[in-house]
Parts: structure tokens; sequence; C-alpha cells
């Protein structure tokens, strides 16, 4: 059977695929230690919180509504008008629901986002400049076209403690004539990397001055789900492009996105959104709206998911510190997100191996080679020598899985290159 340039390119070996059948896989697995996805952590008040608001709209109707009814290609116009007051009391946006498109996840919006701005034009071809890499997996095979991404390498900082920061490399930093989209994530999805203010700013007016739009990866960041650790100003003006989810509030389930957009992309995503998914689902919207209404959604992120993944961060840093001590391990400062970014410095053999390795014994992390789209410098070893840890699971299953990486390390000391 013979497959389009489209099929060839959509069904081959993907690293984000990868991740969610390792993922499918340990949930049917009971031995299984999933240190590798990215599930939010169970969060008991968020469970009693979400139970609650179930059995308030099954017994009101409303989630059966939901189920019942189409919601426009857009997505649900309540939730949006809700969202949009919400963000206008709280910060000042000049926007209304007009500003505002759903999706079926964070993973749509990027799809169709970069395929908008990026790939083939009538007379050119346009590509996905990302600032900083690593950057999210997911990212990586989202493109129409090949070779639509590239990428800046950090500069990386050494800091006390075993840690250690990426930075966006102004200097060296290329934005020319052909980039027709420039995204980020704050926090960023592997690292935890969390961009200032001031870098943000920087890149919004890099975009300005060049006409193209700047795209901010918010599934992790303030306001909501704000597992964030430090304190950074929300940002959204008329040239951004700003993602968010109900994903890592505690329901990956509803396959909610959200996209923050001048209304010329938002008709823009809602007729893609017709065509592809004639309309997102609106279960995740009906029941987060209540809590986006009142301001609830804001005060559950800042007093109950920011402190919650702050401690189990801070408290997996010491077990893998303990277990696998500087330098043989570095670990990126954790500003955010739900993973720490593991940098095994002159590890003798490649992170897919380790991945593999790591793996018969029953333990899943996520290989860091795949968190480099736009990287062309195959001999920047640092690549091969990172894996991403979700630290968000009970934390006696992150201590066993700290223990079998730690006796797989060690069994590698005869072979390391410093």
């Amino acid at each position: 059977m013979d497959y389009s340039l489209f099929g060839q390119k959509f069904t081959r070996h993907a690293g984000i695929t990868q991740l969610m059948d390792d993922l499918n896989q340990g949930l049917q697995n009971p031995n299984a230690i999933m240190l590798g996805g990215g599930n939010p952590a169970v969060i008991p008040e968020m469970q009693t919180a979400f139970n609650q608001q179930l059995g308030k709209q099954l017994g009101s109707g409303e989630l059966l509504q939901a189920l019942a009814n189409y919601d426009g290609p857009k997505g649900k116009n309540s939730f949006t008008e809700a969202l949009a007051a919400l963000l206008q009391r709280e910060y000042g946006w000049a926007i209304s629901a007009r500003n505002i498109a759903l999706t079926n996840g964070s993973q749509t919006a990027f799809f169709y986002l970069f395929n908008l701005f990026a790939g083939d034009f009538a007379t050119t071809k346009k590509k996905v400049l990302f600032p900083l890499a690593p950057e999210y997996i997911g990212y990586a095979d989202s493109a129409l076209s090949e070779e639509m991404f590239v990428a800046g390498k950090p500069s990386i900082s050494l800091l006390e403690n075993g840690l250690f920061k990426y930075h966006i490399d102004f200097e060296q930093l290329e934005v020319g004539d052909d980039i027709g989209l420039i995204c980020v994530s704050r926090p960023t999805n592997p690292t935890g990397n969390v961009l200032t203010d001031e870098e943000i700013r920087h890149l919004d007016e890099i975009a300005q001055a060049r006409g193209i739009p700047l795209l901010i990866d918010n599934a992790y960041g303030t306001p909501f789900p704000n597992i964030i650790f430090s304190d950074v100003t929300p940002f959204w003006n008329d040239n951004t492009i700003l993602c968010m989810s109900l994903s890592k509030l505690g329901l990956p389930g509803a396959r909610c996105g959200i996209v923050i957009a001048p209304e010329s992309i938002i008709d823009a995503l809602g007729n893609l959104s017709g065509i592809i998914n004639l309309a997102p689902g609106g279960i995740g919207p009906t029941l987060m709206q209540p809590w986006v209404e009142n301001g609830e959604i804001i005060r559950l992120s800042q007093d109950v998911i920011r402190p919650f993944y702050e401690q189990r961060a801070w408290q997996t840093v010491t077990k893998l510190q303990d277990a696998i001590p500087a330098p043989r391990l570095r670990i990126h400062k954790p500003e955010g997100a739900l993973f720490l970014w593991l940098w095994f410095e002159g590890l003798p053999i490649h992170s897919q191996e380790l991945y593999l390795r790591l793996k018969e014994q029953g333990l899943i992390l996520v290989p860091g080679h795949y968190f480099f789209p736009g990287i062309t410098d195959t001999g920047w070893r640092h690549q091969q020598e990172c894996m991403r840890l979700n630290y968000a699971q009970h934390p006696d299953v992150v201590s066993a899985g700290v223990d079998i990486l730690a006796k797989t390390i060690g069994n590698l000391d005869h072979l390391w290159r410093n």
C-alpha cells in the first residue's frame, strides 16, 4: 500500500508518539515506573474540587448538554466570553471573546499555527524559529514541510549545588527574512526554564520589527495552571499568540487548548477547526467555566497547584543529587513545569541507549535528543547527554525510579569520558 508524501511523513517514527506509546503501555503495566510522559500529578485538593464540580454539573444536566450538542468551530462561546472577561479584569488586556479560540488540546493548536505561518508560500519558504533549544518534543514532527524549524543554541550557566541554567543567546540569534514565526514555551518543557520578563520583551521587539508573530506556549504558565516558581508577568499584545491549556490543571483527558491571538488569526483557526474537527470538545470548557467566571481557577492555581509542584520538584532534586552527585549529574534549575532536565556531562552512551537500558528495568524516562528541533549541529554532544524526568508522580515511585537510574549510571563508570 502506497502512502502520499503526507502519509509517509506522519506515519514514520516520532519522539512524541514514542512518548505517548510508553505512557499508554505504562498505564497497562502496574509495575512500570512512569517518569517519562507529561501526565500531571494527582493533587488531592484538586481531585476534591473536580469531583464537586462534576457532581454539580451532572445534577444540573450541564455536562449532558455539553455532550449532546456541538459547539462552534472556535469553541464554547460562554467559556471564551468568561475567559476574556477574566483576563480583562485581572491584567487589563484589551481582548474580547473574538480573540480566543479553543482547540482539541494545545498540540492541535501548534500544528495549525506552525503551518499557517511557516512552510511553503507562493514564492518563498518560511520557518519557525525556536530562540532557545531544547524545546518541547511535540513541536518537532508537526510541520507539513521538511526542514521547517530552526533553533538557537543556548548559553549555559553553571550554578551552585550541581545546577545549571539555559539562557537565550541573543548575540548569536539570527532572525532572517525566512522566519515566519518565533516560538517559545514558558515555562519550557522539557527543562523547567522560565524566560524572564526582559527576555520576553526582547523577543517581542524582534518579532514586531520583523512583522511576524511571537507564539508563547503557556501550557504550564501563569495565570493558570501557574506551575511556575518565580514571579513573572503574564504577557500578551496584538502581535502575540498565547497558547494555554486545561491539561496541567489536572484535566488532560478533556483535550482543551486555548489560543489567545489577534482576531484575524482566531478566524483562521476557526476555519481550520471547522474543516478538520467540526468543533472542539465542550466538556472541559463546561466544567471550568464557573471557575473562570469567579476567578477560582487563578486562586487554585496559585494556592494549591504551584506550591504542590514546587515542593515535589525540589524534593526530587535532593533525591537525585544524593544518588548521583555532580559532576556526573547536573540538573537544570527547576523554575516550573512538571519535569527535571538531567545533564550527564560526558555520558559515554547516547541518551537513546540509556533510555533503552532503563526501559528494560521498568523505568521510563525520555531521551533528550528529541528535544532539539531545528538544531542541525549533529556534533553537539550535549544533545545526547540529557534526559527528561517527570517528578510529578508519587514520591515513592519517583524514589524507586531514581534508584534504578543511579544504578544504571553507576554501571557506566568504567566508560565515562571525564
